[in-house]
């Protein structure tokens, strides 16, 4: 379960030109759709953007620090119709900015220090400096907004395709032998939930990664966007004992940037600060792991895609400095963690024994605390990069919030308990894990797409991430180095997940096609023999799609 890495913009940036030009109608169509509800939208989700405000906060004051030179700001997405965001909520707010483009990309895009952009750091109208300066570059495509409205008794949005027409375009296409002996579909309009497309949508196969959509909208469903994960330092009275008590942040860091995530030389500072107004500069170091319970092992056994599975760990144990992608692990994180730690408070004046496991007792005196990046910004990350430590430790804190035991098996049927309340169809449906490694993890068609239209409901924001958080077709994360050749007219227009298991290809997420209706989509295969014939098979079924004109 490779995840590339983001390719150079020089290579990207032939793509964006043909997304450009096949965004360009579907924007002007869909404005028409959504000026009349913006007002109505902004009202409804004030809310829940007041909360989101605090809880980014830290993160957009990074985003928006001022940088020297100036940034190329791709936008690399299509509009998607279908949620309930006006264009200043989304400004206001959240993982997007005015356009709808995520901050991860936009992060990415200030990486490259290349500039221009509409709305993304272009000066404005009246400034004293103008892009169309000489030698300037010209301004990147911006996409339309992620969260367009639509719903409501008088939507003007014509009804999507029927299912006649897409299976006249989508049969021959998943009749593809690259997709192996087994292969089930489904195409769902978003805007009314309704199904325009199924072949065996309701068998379950194996999903590999799509599980992570499932994780992702559990975790939400249960903890809220706006949830932080805490790592704390404490006292034990009487003694000189200090606990290292983790909370289960699969994206506590190290590093000595820590880029928005928590960092554990902070907490290090914090907490010998704490230590030295006690008169203590030498102490005995303990970790605290118990929060989680069960093996810490996946049952797919040591493996270079994931961890240990544990409460207390730094850069998910990562020996190599990478941050996504498979990698050789540390064999115990949370002691390598904790040694980490140790350095940092020696590096602070304060001195420490050898540290070993133990538990905070409830008497403990707490010293700092450093707390993670909002779960919104989570369960992006972990899409994008189709993180599989993020999402098992997602799992897990699912478990803790729903009540049952922390485990592979209680955070299985966490996940299977919360979509259940949120009225998902779960017949033969199976979660072994949230990373979807595990073979045994049996998903539907009909499952994914309708994880994705209650992702799409405007009366779930707080599940908006899931979608914001998908790969963006040619552009982000496990889609970067995909839809080129003959799907390059999908760049920038397909958002999806993506599923590789040895035998096993799976594509489910949202595009828009050329009448610019939303439809969200999901594809499970089974026995295919060559994965990049698969994932070719994939991405021309998906194009056809996105052009269809089917209605």
């Amino acid at each position: 379960m490779i995840v590339p890495e983001l390719r150079p913009w020089r290579a990207a940036r032939p793509h964006v030109v043909r997304a450009a030009d096949a965004v360009r109608p579907r924007l002007a169509r869909a404005a028409g759709i959504v000026r009349p509800r913006l007002a109505r939208a902004a009202a409804a989700a004030e809310p829940w953007v007041a909360r989101l405000t605090r809880a980014a906060k830290p993160q957009l004051t990074r985003i928006t620090r001022p940088k020297t030179g100036r940034t190329w700001q791709y936008t690399a997405g299509a509009t998607t119709a279908g949620l309930a965001l006006a264009v200043g909520v989304a400004t206001a707010a959240g993982p997007w900015d005015s356009t709808g483009q995520r901050t991860a990309e936009r992060d990415r895009a200030a990486a490259l220090e290349r500039a221009g952009g509409v709305d993304h750091g272009r000066p404005t109208e009246g400034s004293d400096t103008s892009d169309t300066a000489a030698g300037a570059p010209r301004p990147a495509p911006s996409a339309g907004a992620v969260l367009t409205g639509l719903g409501g008794a008088t939507t003007t949005v014509r009804s999507a395709p029927g299912s006649a027409a897409l299976t006249r375009v989508l049969g021959p296409l998943l009749a593809d032998p690259a997709l192996g002996t087994r292969r089930t579909a489904a195409v769902v309009d978003v805007s009314t939930g309704r199904r325009l497309y199924g072949s065996g949508a309701d068998t379950a196969l194996t999903p590999a990664s799509t599980t992570k959509i499932a994780t992702g909208v559990a975790a939400l469903a249960a903890l809220g966007p706006d949830h932080r994960l805490t790592t704390r330092t404490a006292l034990e009275p009487g003694t000189r004992e200090v606990v290292l008590v983790g909370g289960g942040d699969p994206t506590l860091t190290a590093r000595e940037t820590p880029e928005g995530w928590a960092s554990l030389r902070t907490l290090a500072a914090s907490t010998a600060t704490a230590l030295k107004k006690r008169g203590i500069t030498q102490a005995t170091l303990s970790y605290d792991t118990t929060l989680y319970a069960g093996t810490e092992v996946h049952p797919i056994g040591v493996n270079p895609n994931l961890a240990r599975v544990t409460a207390l760990t730094a850069d998910e144990g990562r020996t190599d400095g990478s941050s996504s992608g498979p990698v050789t692990r540390v064999p115990d994180p949370a002691a390598d963690a904790t040694r980490k730690f140790a350095g940092f408070l020696r590096a602070y004046g304060v001195k420490t024994s050898a540290p070993g496991p133990s538990k905070a007792s409830a008497r403990a005196e707490a010293l700092a605390t450093v707390s993670s990046a909002p779960l919104a910004s989570i369960v992006e990350r972990m899409l994008t990069n189709s993180d599989n430590d993020i999402a098992e430790a997602l799992a897990r804190q699912t478990a803790l919030a729903t009540g049952v035991r922390a485990d592979f098996a209680g955070a299985g049927k966490a996940i299977r308990i919360q979509l259940g309340r949120l009225g998902l169809p779960l017949d033969g449906v199976d979660f072994r894990d949230g990373s979807g490694l595990d073979r045994n993890d049996r998903l539907t068609a009909n499952l994914l797409t309708a994880l994705l239209v209650k992702a799409g409901d405007p009366a779930r924001p707080d599940l908006r991430p899931v979608l914001t958080g998908l790969p963006v077709a040619g552009f982000t994360g496990t889609l970067t180095t995909r839809y080129t050749g003959t799907a390059a007219d999908a760049a920038g227009v397909v958002r999806a997940k993506t599923g590789t298991l040895t035998g096993v290809n799976t594509l489910a997420g949202t595009v828009v096609d050329r009448d610019g209706h939303l439809l969200a989509f999901a594809v499970l295969t089974a026995d295919t023999t060559d994965p990049t014939a698969a994932q070719s098979a994939l991405d021309t079924a998906v194009t056809a799609l996105a052009a269809c004109g089917c209605s």
